[in-house]
This record gives C-alpha cells, structure tokens and sequence, in this order.
C-alpha cells in the first residue's frame, strides 16, 4: 500500500510540476517595433514587454525586437496575420498603401490638440472597434493606441493662426500633412529631416513640421527659429499594439485585459513623460529667446476644418477610408472641436 501511495503521491507531484511548467509557458511572443533600439520609445516598449511576465505571474514572456529585425516596417501587418511575427508595436499610418483608411486614421492631420483627446477616441469613440474592423480582415487584433506625442510646429515667423499660414514656405512630409498645409495657403516642401535645421537656417523654409517639441529643441531648431507654436495643432501619430488575431482568440479573458490595461498604462506614462520634458525644454527655449505661440481654440477649429476637407477626399478612395471619416468627424462634433465660433 506504502508503495501505491508513493507512487500515487509521485504522479501527482509530477502533474502538478508538468501543469507548473505549461503555465509559466503559456504564451511566449516574438513581436517587432517600428523604432531602431535606441530610440526611446522603443525603450518604453521593450521594458512593457519585460514587464508582461510579471504581470501575468509567468503565464506570457514577451521578446521586443526593433524595426526591421524580421521584416520591413511596411510589412509587420502581413507578418503578424501570417504568425511570422506575433505582434507590433507601430504607427499605423505605414499601411495606407493598403488602404487610405490606414493613414487618415493613423494620422488625422489637424484632428487633435492633445493626445488625451485621440486616446479617448479609441477607448470611448469607436476608434478602438474601427481599427479592429480594419486589421482583422487581415489575421491582427488591435489591443490599444498610444502616440509619441503631439508634434510642436517649428517657425522663423510668428504664427498667431491659420491667416499666418498663407504662403508660408514649409518643410512638411508628403502624403495628407502636405495636402492640408497647402489648402491652408502654406507652399509646403518635402526635405528629409537631416536637411531641415540647414533649410531654416538659410532661409530656404520659414516653418518646419519635425518633432515633438523637446526634441526640436534637443536639435537646436528654436536657435534659429524662434517663433515656435505650443501645443501643435496639425499632427500626432498613432502607435498601435497588435496581436496576431488567432493568439489573441487563444489568451483567457484576464489575459486579455492585462494585455489592454498595460498598454493605456503605458500610453498615460508617456504622455506624462512627453509633457514633463516638453515642460523643461520650453523653458530653455524661452532662455534662449524664443517666443510660444499657443493657437487659440478657434484657430485650431479653423485649421481642422480645412483638413477636414482632405480629410473628405480620403474617405472617396475606400468605403473603410469613408467608416474613418464618418467615425471620426462625429467624435470631433460630439465632443465640441468641430465648431469654430
């Protein structure tokens, strides 16, 4: 009996260290981030992914690799549905070649005047449910949104409004960010980043879009352009955390949730972290000489309202392009942005 009960007690002990074992290896993922290693906001993201161990008690190991590590940035959608990748952490924007609707939602210019007002959106404006009619079709789910920041605007100019745009010569990227600035009335240019602290310098442009607004200062730009505009008022990226759709179906529901609960935490941290250095920077620009234009909500509304016209344009090339604009233009309305009195 001694030996039945040992070997009874035995196989127990052996289940229970077998079911030990598969639970600290429930789900190990292997996604890729849009951000070279060194760059910050890969930083932030690899320290979420090492923190989802101890969140989940050993259950999910998650390996962050940086751009380009498995594929192309401009492939990791088609990667993460095929299971190559198991997830990304991207600014969703790099797909409107697939479809427009990718760039109008990743990169609405002229829609936000606070990262606050585009995390709502996700979380309480249908964004969350559009993004996820929008990659589901192709094999991902959409798990939550942060965003690098609100990008300041760089100018040798003082800038009170949209009035001070007309045939203001610009560096701006091409695609959306160009087409409103020129309906505005500015005389956008294309230059790469590496050639815009030269431009402004010569004169070649009077504003630049770049950055977020420490890092404008980080590279010098309001030494030579004083006349900076805080908060920015034309564009902020989404960056989207995706899983593969089928391992996402396959995580139990508290799984699920710490997944969604960590990537706001996430995005609520580095908004503080973006306000307090913009915070520090602004004051030594000030230092320096530089002057803060802060639009006026009227201004801002203007703005939108001229991008929204693009905006419109965008929504005719594709029905889910169109789903954006409907989304997003009733959340604008509904929360009061759209008005310009």
């Amino acid at each position: 009996m001694k030996s039945i009960a040992t070997k009874s007690t035995l196989s127990a002990a052996l289940v229970a260290l077998v079911a030990s074992g598969a639970m600290a290896q429930d789900f190990t993922l292997q996604m890729q981030s849009s951000d070279p290693a060194g760059d910050p906001n890969y930083q932030l993201w690899q320290a979420w992914a090492e923190g989802m161990s101890d969140l989940t008690d050993g259950r999910v190991e998650v390996t962050m690799m940086s751009v380009g590590s498995v594929v192309d940035f401009q492939e990791t959608l088609d990667a993460v549905g095929a299971g190559i990748l198991d997830g990304h952490v991207t600014d969703t924007s790099y797909f409107a070649g697939k479809d427009p609707a990718f760039g109008l939602i990743g990169n609405p210019t002229g829609a936000w005047s606070d990262p606050r007002e585009m995390l709502k959106f996700f979380s309480e404006g249908g964004g969350k449910e559009l993004m996820n009619e929008l990659v589901e079709p192709y094999g991902t789910h959409f798990v939550g949104a942060s965003t690098p920041g609100l990008e300041a605007f760089v100018s040798d100019v003082p800038l009170e409004g949209v009035a001070d745009l007309e045939g203001l010569k610009l560096r701006a990227p091409a695609g959306l960010v160009q087409r409103v600035f020129g309906a505005a009335g500015a005389s956008p240019v294309n230059l790469p980043t590496s050639e815009v602290f030269t431009a402004l310098d010569k004169g070649v442009v009077d504003a630049a879009d770049y950055s977020v607004f420490h890092v404008n200062q980080s590279q010098g730009l309001h030494e030579i352009a004083q006349h900076p505009v805080y908060p920015g008022f034309h564009s902020m990226p989404l960056i989207e955390v995706s899983i593969n759709k089928s391992t996402w179906d396959s995580f139990p529901a508290d799984i699920q949730q710490i997944f969604e609960d960590s990537v706001a935490d996430v995005a609520e941290r580095q908004m503080a972290a973006v306000d307090a250095k913009d915070a520090a920077a602004i004051e030594e620009a000030k230092a320096q000489g530089a002057t803060i234009h802060d639009w006026p909500a009227e201004e801002r509304a203007k703005f939108r309202a001229i991008a929204m016209g693009e905006w419109e344009k965008a929504a005719s090339e594709s029905a889910d392009a169109q789903k954006v604009y409907d989304t997003l233009t009733a959340f604008l309305e509904a929360e009061g942005l759209l008005s310009t009195d």
